[in-house]
């Protein structure tokens, strides 16, 4: 076997364990440990939750899956490093990603994960990763500065993602739940995405006063009307 197909595929088996089969209760997911923060931001009422690791091949494969939901659903991606310590460059990765969030824009940063993950199999080191971070700098015309991080600042707020992920209690990459004010399932096959988003939206509906939580499932998917 190619070595770099085997590496990957090793990657991939630590990164993220065999999916299991759906049920979609709410609440459902692994026995996570304190799960109060599973919320959407303020003014959602349902959104995406989770952790990544940008030198995850899972996490390369369920990127724009989650972010094309996202965009159908127009709901919230609520995202949190989690650089797992076997990986020898994610968390370099996270910290330039969250200098680009701070110091350029948003939209950059996600630009530059995105990046990360479509390029991913073509960085096996952090001088890598160094070129490349150098030659997206170069193509979006932005100075890079020699230290991306001098006062600790960026690497600090993964450092809070990740200890965030312990408290919760995750053990894997990606970690992904769909998230409602009251409930939360966990989506451990990304084929179950959109099943699990419409559920979720369903209930809420249900208990919003006015609302026809069915008939407005159908005609979304009737007529491919996106919110």
């Amino acid at each position: 076997m190619n070595r770099i197909v085997l590496a990957v595929t090793l990657l991939a088996a630590f990164c993220l364990p065999a999916a299991a089969q759906y049920s979609a209760p709410p609440n459902s997911g692994n026995a996570f440990k304190d799960t109060a923060m599973l919320k959407p931001p303020a003014g959602a009422k349902v959104a995406i939750f989770k952790f990544e690791d940008l030198e995850c091949p899972a996490c390369a494969h369920a990127y724009p899956i989650v972010h094309a939901a996202a965009d159908r659903y127009k709901i919230p991606i609520v995202r949190h490093d989690f650089p797992l310590k076997m990986h020898i460059w994610s968390m370099d990765a996270a910290i330039t990603a969250r200098y680009l969030q701070d110091k350029v824009s948003p939209a950059t940063a996600e630009e530059f994960r995105g990046a990360v993950f479509a390029a991913q199999q073509s960085i096996a080191s952090k001088e890598d990763l160094a070129n490349f971070t150098r030659r997206f700098f170069q193509s979006h015309k932005l100075n890079q500065p020699f230290v991306i991080d001098p006062t600790g600042l960026f690497a600090a707020e993964v450092s809070s993602d990740y200890t965030l992920g312990e408290r919760i209690g995750i053990s894997q990459t990606p970690t992904i739940w769909v998230v409602t004010q009251k409930t939360w399932v966990q989506v451990t096959d990304m084929n179950q995405l959109y099943a699990t988003i419409d559920n979720l939206e369903s209930q809420v509906a249900a208990n919003t006063p006015g609302t026809n939580a069915a008939g407005n499932s159908k005609l979304r998917h009737a007529t491919g009307v996106q919110r």
